[in-house]
C-alpha cells in the first residue's frame, strides 16, 4: 500500500468531534474521580479569587489612592499577595496531582492497547505497516492523556472564569458590557472562517509526519537490505521528500494560525478600546470613577483570556478525536479467530493430522488460495510440502495452527476439529520454526526459554546439547546469558537458527512445523542441523516446507502443491518412479546434490552453492 493510500485511509479518520468517543475517553477517568475531584475544587477556587482582583484594584484606586486611605492599600495588598499565594499553590496541587493521574491513565489505555493487539488474528497484521500501529501505542495514546489532564480541566476551569466574568460584568454597567461584546459576532465570523483551513492543516501535518515514522522504521527495518542493494543515496532522497513535504505542511499550518490568533486579538483589542471611550466620556460626565473603568476594562481582558485558552483547547479537542476514534477502531477490532463459547481443551494428542475438503482464501474477494484439498497424516510421519512460491503450502500450516480459518472444509487434529477447541491447547502441542529465525531482546537462554517458562535451566542446556546450541554459546563471554541484541542481530544467521530449533525442542511438541526452517543456514550449519534432526523429529509428526534434499529424501510422505491443489503424493522413490513434477523439479535442481551425496563422479555444470536453492527458484523450476 502507498503512502498516499494510506493518507486516504488517516484523511477518512479524520473527523469532527465525535461525542460517542468523548463520553468513552472519560471512562478512563474513572479511577481517578477523586484526584480530578480535587483539582476541580482549587481550580475553581483560585478562579474565584482572580475574578475579585479587578473589584479590589478599584478599591485601590477609588478609595487608598483618590481618598488617601493608606489602610485600604495595605489590606488591598495583603489581599492580593494572598491570592497569588494561593494561585501558586493551586498551580503546585494541579500539576502534582494531574502529573500521577495522566500518567495512570496513560499507563491502563497503552496496556489495553497493548493488550488487545496481542490477541487480533494475523490478518489485521496483513498490510499495516508497524510504523501506524506504534503511532497508536504511542502518539495516539498520548494525545488522548492530553485531552484528559490539560484540556479537560482548562475547558472547566475557563469556563467557571469565563461566566463569573460576564455575570459581573454585566452587574456593574450593563451598557460597557455590551459595547466590550458587541465584537463577538465579527469574532465569531473569523473563526468559523479560518479554523476549518487551520484544523485541516494540522491534519496534513500529523499525517506528514507518521509517513516519516512509517518510512523510518521500514528504513531501520531493512537496513541490511538497503545496504545490500546500494539504495542508501535513494532511501536519503526518499526520507528527504518526506522531510520536505512535513515542512512544507508545517509551515503552511503556522501561516494560518499566525493569521488566526492575531486577528482573535484584534477583535479582542477593539473591545477594549470602545469600553475605553465610552468608560472616558461617563468618568468625564462624573458618572463613573477611573478605578471602575479600569476595572471593567480589567476584567473585559480576563474575559478574552478564557475565551483565546478555550479555542486553542478545541483545536486539540479535534486532534485528540482523531486519535481517540483510531485507537477505538483497533480496539473495537475483533479478533477473527475466536475460541468458541463451548470449546474444549484439547487432550494430549498423538499428532494425527486431517484436513477435509479445506478450500481457503485470505480475503474475500481473492481468488482461493487452497482448493479442496484433503490430506491425512498419521502420528510420527514426517511429511514434506514442496512447490512453487504461492502454491499454498504455508497457508496448510497457517490452518493447522489456526492462524486464520477455512471457508469451506475442516482441519482436525486427533479428531478434533480446531475451530472446537481452546486455542493455547492446541499451540502448546505445536512448535513453529520459520526461514526468519525471529530472536527477541534479551539473552540466550531467555529465547530458548520463550513459550516454556516452566522449563528449567537444565533443561535449557539439555535441548541445546541435543541441537549442538551449547557449542557456540561457551564461546560466548557470559555464555547462556548472553545478551543477542534486537532481533538477535549480535548472532550470526546459523546460530539464530539453532538458538530456534532448541526453542522449538523445548516445548516437546507433538506436531512440529519447520517453515524453510534451514534454507538461511550455509552447508557446515545445514549438517550440524541435520545431526540433530533425527532427535528433533523422533517420535513427532513433521510439516517440513521448502527443506534440504536430505530430508525430502527421509520424509515419510511428500506432497507436491501447485496452485493450491495437490498434483502428487508419495515418498522420494515413489515420485521420481512417476517422472511428473517431482521428478522434473529433482532432476532439474537436486541431482547435482545428489550426485555430491552419493559420489557419483562430477557431472559438467556449475559449482553446487554452499545452500539449496530458495523456495523461489524451486518455484520456478516448477513453473
Amino acid at each position: 500500500m502507498t503512502y498516499d493510500q494510506y493518507e486516504e485511509i488517516e484523511e477518512a479518520e479524520q473527523k469532527p468531534f465525535n461525542y460517542a468517543y468523548f463520553k468513552r475517553v472519560l471512562r478512563y477517568t474513572r479511577p481517578y474521580r477523586k484526584q480530578f475531584g480535587i483539582v476541580m475544587t482549587v481550580m475553581v477556587l483560585s478562579s474565584m479569587m482572580r475574578l475579585a482582583e479587578p473589584y479590589l484594584l478599584r478599591t485601590a484606586v477609588d478609595v487608598g489612592v483618590t481618598g488617601g486611605n493608606l489602610k485600604v492599600l495595605n489590606i488591598i495588598s495583603v489581599a492580593l499577595l494572598a491570592f497569588q499565594l494561593f494561585g501558586a499553590l493551586s498551580d503546585h496541587i494541579r500539576v502534582r496531582i494531574l502529573s500521577r493521574t495522566g500518567q495512570g491513565i496513560l499507563f491502563d489505555l497503552r496496556q489495553e492497547l497493548f493488550d488487545h493487539l496481542q490477541w487480533l488474528s494475523l490478518r489485521f497484521y496483513d498490510g499495516r505497516p508497524v510504523g501506524r500501529i506504534m503511532s497508536r501505542v504511542t502518539s495516539d495514546v498520548e494525545a488522548i492523556n492530553d485531552l484528559i489532564n490539560n484540556s479537560l480541566v482548562t475547558v472547566v476551569s475557563q469556563v467557571v472564569s469565563l461566566v463569573g466574568i460576564i455575570v459581573v460584568m454585566f452587574a456593574l454597567n450593563v451598557r460597557l458590557a455590551l459595547m466590550g461584546f458587541i465584537v463577538l459576532p465579527g469574532m465569531i465570523y473569523i473563526v468559523a472562517r479560518l479554523r476549518p483551513a487551520m484544523e485541516g492543516a494540522w491534519r496534513n501535518v500529523r499525517k506528514a509526519n507518521s509517513n516519516i515514522s512509517t518510512n523510518l522504521n521500514e528504513s531501520i527495518t531493512g537496513i541490511r537490505v538497503s545496504q545490500a542493494f546500494r539504495r542508501e543515496k535513494l532511501n536519503i532522497i526518499k526520507f528527504g521528500a518526506l522531510n520536505d513535504d512535513y515542512f512544507n505542511t508545517f509551515m503552511r499550518a503556522i501561516k494560518i494560525e499566525v493569521l488566526f490568533w492575531p486577528m482573535v486579538d484584534i477583535f479582542a483589542l477593539a473591545g477594549n478600546c470602545l469600553v475605553l471611550w465610552m468608560g472616558a466620556r461617563l468618568v468625564i460626565q462624573d458618572q463613573l470613577s477611573i478605578g471602575y473603568i479600569l476595572a471593567f476594562t480589567d476584567y473585559l481582558w480576563r474575559f478574552w483570556e478564557p475565551i483565546n485558552a478555550i479555542s486553542r483547547v478545541y483545536s486539540r479537542v479535534l486532534s485528540a478525536m482523531a486519535s481517540a476514534e483510531r485507537i477505538f477502531e483497533y480496539l473495537d477490532t475483533q479478533p477473527e479467530i475466536e475460541e468458541a463459547p463451548d470449546a474444549v481443551t484439547l487432550p494430549p494428542i498423538q499428532g494425527d493430522v486431517r484436513l477435509e475438503n479445506v478450500t481457503f482464501r485470505y480475503t474475500d474477494g481473492d481468488k482461493d488460495v487452497l482448493h479442496d484439498i484433503s490430506l491425512h497424516i498419521t502420528p510420527g510421519q514426517t511429511v514434506a510440502l514442496v512447490g512453487p512460491t504461492g502454491a499454498g503450502k504455508t497457508s496448510i500450516i497457517n490452518l493447522l495452527m489456526r492462524f486464520y480459518d477455512p471457508q469451506q472444509g475442516r482441519v482436525l487434529v486427533d479428531g478434533y476439529d480446531v475451530r472446537d477447541v481452546r486455542l493455547a491447547s492446541l499451540r502448546s502441542q505445536m512448535a513453529l520454526v520459520l526461514q526468519d529465525s525471529f530472536l527477541f531482546s534479551g539473552t540466550v537462554a531467555e529465547n530458548i526459554l520463550y513459550g516454556s517458562a516452566d522449563a528449567t535451566m537444565e533443561d535449557v542446556v539439555r535441548v541445546s546439547k541435543a541441537v549442538q546450541v551449547d557449542k557456540f554459546v561457551q564461546q560466548l563471554e557470559n555464555g547462556y546469558e548472553t545478551e543477542v541484541n534486537e532481533r538477535g542481530g549480535r548472532l550470526s544467521v546459523g546460530q539464530r537458527q539453532l538458538v530456534c530449533f532448541a526453542r522449538a525442542l523445548l516445548r516437546d511438541p507433538r506436531i512440529l512445523i519447520l517453515d524453510e526452517a534451514t534454507s538461511s543456514v550455509d552447508t557446515q550449519t545445514e549438517s550440524i542441523i541435520q545431526e540433530a534432526m533425527h532427535t528433533l523429529l523422533e517420535g513427532r509428526t513433521a510439516f517440513i516446507i521448502a527443506h534440504r534434499l536430505s530430508t525430502i529424501r527421509r520424509a515419510d510422505r511428500i506432497f507436491v502443491i501447485e496452485d493450491g491443489r495437490i498434483v502428487e503424493e508419495g515418498q522420494h522413490e515413489e515420485l521420481l518412479a512417476l517422472g511428473g513434477h517431482y521428478a522434473s523439479l529433482y532432476q532439474r535442481q537436486f541431482s547435482a546434490w545428489e550426485a555430491e551425496e552419493i559420489k557419483l563422479p562430477p557431472v559438467k555444470a556449475p559449482e553446487p552453492a554452499d545452500e539449496v536453492p530458495s523456495e523461489g527458484e524451486l518455484g520456478a523450476a516448477l513453473a
